[in-house]
């Protein structure tokens, strides 16, 4: 028998992942059975259970792969000099998520995922650990990003970064959950808004 080449299993495993997605961003995750999700992948019952064992599984796949793509985005843009500013970081890891590689082209149902994946951390203990993984990985990116701009000259040397890293987060969130609640929120209102609030001096009111 011809052994399989990994490539082969991951690209098969990716086509699972790929599949569920879009099963949970068309119809909930609580909606979603495995069977739906068999006939999505057009795999059998054994090609998706050699992977996945559960939806709980299948979940916890997406949020990694999820915060994968936003550590690389981090990363690239780490290595640049001088790095870009928070405004077009994150407006490339927005498009990232919800412009380049949504299933499907939906980008309102893609959002509506990920809030679902957000919702699941509470009641799911492994998922919460990975959500809390991929949190604590993103805020030691921007704390370095902070550093390399204090280091170009473009941030001031008292702010702390770690402050700077959950505003900047919580933007991303609060993006995302726009998306998700009104749809057709486009990436370039969030970059464009940041833009405006960076352009600000502070001033002393008499």
């Amino acid at each position: 028998m011809a052994r399989v080449s990994q490539a082969h299993l991951d690209a098969r495993r990716r086509q699972i992942v790929g599949a569920a997605a879009r099963c949970f961003a068309r119809n909930g995750f609580h909606a979603t059975s495995m069977q739906d999700i068999l006939r999505e992948s057009e795999l059998s019952a054994g090609a998706v259970y050699r992977y996945f064992r559960s939806k709980e599984e299948l979940v916890e796949a997406i949020a990694v792969e999820a915060f994968a793509g936003i550590r690389t985005a981090f990363e690239d843009a780490a290595r640049t000099t001088p790095p870009p500013t928070p405004d077009l970081l994150i407006g490339r890891v927005m498009r990232r998520m919800l412009v380049d590689e949504v299933p499907g082209g939906d980008r309102q149902a893609f959002a509506r995922l990920v809030v679902q994946v957000w919702t699941e951390t509470l009641r799911n203990e492994r998922l919460a650990a990975t959500l809390d993984e991929g949190y604590d990985t993103m805020r030691a990116a921007w704390a370095r990003l902070v550093r390399a701009y204090r280091e170009a000259g473009l941030m001031e040397s008292q702010v702390d970064p770690d402050h700077v890293a959950r505003t900047l987060i919580a933007a991303a969130q609060g993006f995302i959950v726009q998306q998700a609640l009104f749809g057709d929120v486009r990436v370039e209102i969030l970059e464009d808004g940041l833009r405006a609030l960076m352009s600000m001096r502070n001033s002393k009111i008499s």
